[in-house]
């Protein structure tokens, strides 16, 4: 039998590096699907209650609920500080926020074209995250573009909201504005999800211990979870016919 010269690993040490990427994967994919039917579940019972929804979209504290994902996202997020318990209870707590804020959904769109929005929104998602995975190709150049992308999105909607707020007819009431700018948002977060997936799986290393694997885990969930929301609620302005 000729030497190992060249360092290579061990069969059943890559089995044992491919298990534990498996299941490290699965972990955050669970993860952001547990925060997606928690945003499902408040946005359809907080959208059951008028009266909630007066006090909530009725008073100065929509813009509490409008700016508290940004927030949370920025200050309640770091892996490096945070404990994956105390990150695991900001993400649902982000969860239940973009609930709230989804519930307006049931009033705009007919139940059908939400059904038909999510599963083609998962369609989507399933596919770009499986070539993100499965790519043998780098995405850091698609990834540094969609997120500058991302930036300047971020600016539009936040100019959007400011004009709403002094404006009597707010930028959001230009369809073909908003058809370009869902447009946008789709592609956007479509190469951030393959690229979010990519580094996620080439971040993975056995060797870290288990609760700082689990903060990853949970950071990549949230990640994996803006991705889909953001294409989702593009993809529902575009293919949804409002009430």
């Amino acid at each position: 039998m000729q030497p190992d010269r060249f360092g290579s690993i061990p069969a059943s040490q890559t089995r044992e590096i491919d298990q534990g990427l498996r299941s490290y994967m699965n972990s955050i994919y669970a993860r952001m699907s547990f925060g997606l039917l928690i945003t499902a579940i408040t946005a359809f019972g907080m959208s059951s209650s008028e009266q909630l929804m007066q006090v909530v979209f009725g008073t100065p504290l929509k813009y509490v609920i409008f700016f508290a994902p940004l927030a949370i996202v920025w200050f309640g997020f770091n892996p490096s500080k945070m404990s994956a318990n105390g990150m695991r209870l900001s993400f649902i707590g982000l969860s239940v926020i973009y609930g709230m804020l989804f519930s307006t959904i049931f009033y705009a769109f007919q139940m059908v074209d939400i059904a038909k929005a999510f599963f083609v929104t998962a369609g989507a998602f399933a596919g770009l995250s499986l070539f993100g995975y499965t790519t043998k190709k780098n995405l850091d150049g698609l990834g540094t573009f969609c997120t500058m992308g991302a930036i300047g999105l971020f600016m539009v909607l936040m100019v959007n909201l400011v004009w709403g707020m002094f404006a009597a007819a707010p930028l959001s009431t230009n369809p073909m504005l908003m058809n370009i700018v869902s447009v946008v948002t789709v592609l956007i977060f479509a190469g951030m999800t393959a690229w979010d997936t990519q580094r996620m799986k080439e971040m993975y290393n056995p060797a870290i211990g288990g609760e700082y694997l689990s903060r990853m885990a949970w950071s990549a969930a949230l990640s994996l979870y803006l991705n889909f929301i953001m294409m989702f609620q593009a993809i529902i302005h575009l293919m949804g016919s409002r009430n």
